[in-house]
């Protein structure tokens, strides 16, 4: 029997739309500037995008990234040094567009030797490794990347929160509408069956090289445009700021908190994880590292699915059973079911192994 999307039928759409509304007029009402909740909206929506990156490449088309903070870095950097050498300037969308764009070319660049060669545990080290190695490039960089000083851009143009907010919001947005169609397409399909077997897939003509380096390109181009904007807002950049391992945990980690393989999963994992870390740094920053991992552990542990299993139901990635780390977390399953984000990519029929 086929399951519904969460977000179906003409109420979902309203829904979502009036959300967006909402959150369109928080500025408006709040004060940006002193509101709280609003920088804390715009972190979440950072969160949710680079997380739904992520899941496109993870937990969709099943190619576990660890280097995720590699194209964050990419597009932090390409939006320093362009306006740093005057050929853009302030919160420029051209410099943003090209900052995700670059990303994904770099996405593509190595992807074609890691995801042409590399499965499982090894292509994930392989993203590890290549994103220490741009860390260290640019620690080295010196004149042309600042070294390991990094950039420093005028504070001075600083225009308040209110346009980092819809600029966040905006980002996305469009992440989710982009990843939404995606999913429900022929891609989508194609990703969740090289997920699910490789072998299979390929046997049914499906693409598997290409359809592998899209989908890392596509989650590498959010990535880095959330980079871009990070740089706008800090106006300092250096390579232990955003080439840091933070950057590539943190989608993961989000993704599973939410519920890996779905649509709505990273979402609610980034909002929700953002939430205890800012909770946990206000009220007891001093344990601020060991509240925020404990409740992660108990989630993993009790809802291996993710929160959004509390909605949904349904078995767990087996894909994530052949990494090793997650081998022990997620255990053994004995069933071949695809997790619910196969029924939000368009098809009528539950896939099977």
């Amino acid at each position: 029997m086929s399951k519904q999307p969460f977000l179906s039928g003409k109420k979902g759409v309203l829904g979502v739309i009036l959300l967006i509304i909402f959150l369109s007029a928080l500025p408006i009402v709040l004060e940006a500037e002193e509101s709280y909740f609003i920088y804390f909206l715009y972190i979440s929506f950072i969160y949710i995008t680079v997380a739904q990156g992520w899941n496109l490449v993870a937990g969709y088309a099943g190619q576990v990234s660890l280097g995720q903070h590699a194209f964050f870095g990419i597009g932090a950097y390409v939006t320093a040094m362009s306006w740093d050498a005057g050929l853009t300037g302030y919160l420029d969308p051209v410099a943003m567009f090209s900052s995700g764009a670059i990303a994904a070319l770099l996405a593509v660049i190595i992807g074609l030797p890691l995801l042409g060669k590399l499965r499982d545990d090894y292509f994930a080290l392989g993203t590890l490794g290549f994103a220490e190695i741009l860390r260290v490039v640019f620690i080295q960089g010196k004149d042309i990347t600042g070294g390991p000083i990094g950039i420093m851009l005028p504070s001075g143009r600083y225009a308040g929160m209110t346009p980092y907010y819809y600029i966040s919001l905006g980002i996305a947005v469009l992440t989710l509408v982009c990843i939404w169609f995606l999913i429900r397409s022929r891609f989508g399909l194609g990703f969740v069956a090289i997920r699910e077997d490789e072998q299979a897939a390929e046997a049914n003509g499906i693409p598997l090289l290409r359809s592998k380096i899209l989908a890392f390109s596509i989650g590498a181009f959010f990535t880095g445009l959330c980079g871009s904007l990070t740089a706008y807002y800090s106006f300092h950049i250096h390579p232990g700021g955003v080439f840091t391992l933070t950057w590539g945990l943190l989608p993961l980690l989000m993704t599973i908190l939410g519920g890996i393989g779905t649509f709505w999963g990273p979402v609610i994992g980034a909002v929700l994880l953002a939430g205890v870390f800012e909770l946990a740094n206000m009220w007891m920053p001093e344990l601020h590292t060991l509240i925020s991992g404990l409740f992660i552990v108990l989630v993993t542990m009790f809802m291996p699915n993710g929160v959004v299993s509390l909605v949904k139901g349904g078995d767990g990635p087996p894909f994530l059973y052949r990494i090793g780390p997650f081998r022990s977390l997620f255990g053994q399953s004995n069933t071949g079911r695809v997790s619910d984000g196969a029924y939000e990519n368009g098809a009528e029929n539950t896939i099977q192994r």
